[in-house]
């Protein structure tokens, strides 16, 4: 593979984390604008690639009147989406080429291509389910996955272009291992609490309602199992059990701050990763800010976009931190033994 080639991947896998981003973005976006469900079929809307006249909607779906400006909102969503697919596709026909060469990250680029298709699956159910809770956070877990593949797949294609070995498989530690399940965990709670309309369910902070141990439905709040069917939009849950997913999600954000606290401490030490544990405790610390704000403010349209934007910060700049550490530790690991040996061969 020519140097050019090689370039153009890797370009290529920046602009799809960055676009990545912004289709999740516009996901949220859509979801606080109500408008997951402005168009009422998949992938089309209203049986057309573009949003149809009123008329034209009336006779495909009678009971579900256009309302325009949302059913644009959930197209210009997929048209970003379809592009996505269309950047992968381009990722693997460039580097078809090169795919038995060793090093080569291959299989991540089919790993990324498989979470895409899933990705996909999870957008066509959504609508298709008519907002099942279940979905919609799966739907917001899976597009985090693909942007963290890209990622990772960008920091390889560099290691590649600079001639250097694939890194070993090595854990990072069982800190920075429960740091990932409690990112993954909080990342979950956030979209049950979204997609359960669950956001301003505590009103008040540090207390709840005027609680501290305010009424709760653990099994109606945590019922995984709900039927599929009804319309979700607007939430399909009783007061109580709203609090219960509200009062989760403040809960698990206290345990990844202190979780990713602890990481940032005991990596501190290491001057190389200092910039990176900055970049990871400022964006903790601005999603934590932003989620306070977004209860006391009774969740306004911009703050709650912002929260979303937050998480997909925190996302980025964990990953980093995580590829970072991992190489280190071999550059490390590397100048010791180069040390060692020009102790011997001296």
């Amino acid at each position: 593979m020519n140097d050019r080639r090689l370039a153009t991947l890797r370009l290529l896998s920046l602009v799809g984390a960055l676009f990545t981003a912004l289709v999740i973005m516009a996901g949220a976006f859509t979801r606080l604008l109500d408008a997951g469900l402005g168009c009422p079929d998949w992938p089309g809307c209203y049986g057309a690639l573009v949003v149809p006249d009123e008329s034209s909607a009336l006779l495909h779906s009678p009971d579900a009147p256009l309302d325009a400006s949302k059913a644009w909102m959930e197209m210009i969503h997929r048209y970003l989406a379809g592009c996505l697919g269309v950047m992968v596709m381009a990722l693997l026909v460039l580097a078809w080429p090169r795919r038995r060469k060793p090093g080569f990250p291959w299989r991540l680029m089919l790993m990324l291509f498989a979470a895409l298709m899933v990705q996909g699956a999870f957008g066509a159910y959504t609508v298709t389910l008519k907002l099942w809770p279940q979905v919609v956070t799966l739907h917001l877990l899976g597009g985090l996955t693909v942007m963290t593949l890209f990622i990772w797949l960008h920091l390889r294609l560099r290691r590649v272009a600079r001639g250097e070995a694939a890194l070993a498989a090595r854990p990072l530690g069982a800190l920075m291992g429960v740091a990932t399940m409690l990112l993954v965990l909080q990342l979950a709670l956030g979209g049950w609490t979204s997609s359960n309309y669950a956001g301003i369910a505590c009103q008040g902070f540090p207390t709840c309602n005027s609680q501290w141990v305010p009424d709760t439905d653990w099994g109606e709040g945590f019922h995984l199992t709900q039927t599929v069917g009804p319309n979700y939009l607007h939430g399909a849950l009783h007061a109580e059990a709203r609090t219960t997913i509200h009062l989760a999600h403040r809960l698990g954000a206290l345990a990844l701050t202190l979780a990713l606290a602890l990481v940032v401490i005991r990596r501190w030490h290491r001057r190389e990763m200092r910039p990176w544990l900055l970049t990871l405790a400022g964006a903790t610390a601005l999603q934590v800010a932003l989620g306070i704000a977004n209860v006391l403010l009774w969740l306004p349209l911009g703050l709650a976009l912002l929260h979303t934007a937050g998480a997909v910060l925190l996302v980025f700049s964990f990953t980093l931190v995580a590829w970072k550490l991992r190489h280190s530790r071999q550059a490390v690991k590397g100048r010791q033994r180069q040390t060692r040996g020009g102790w011997l061969h001296a």
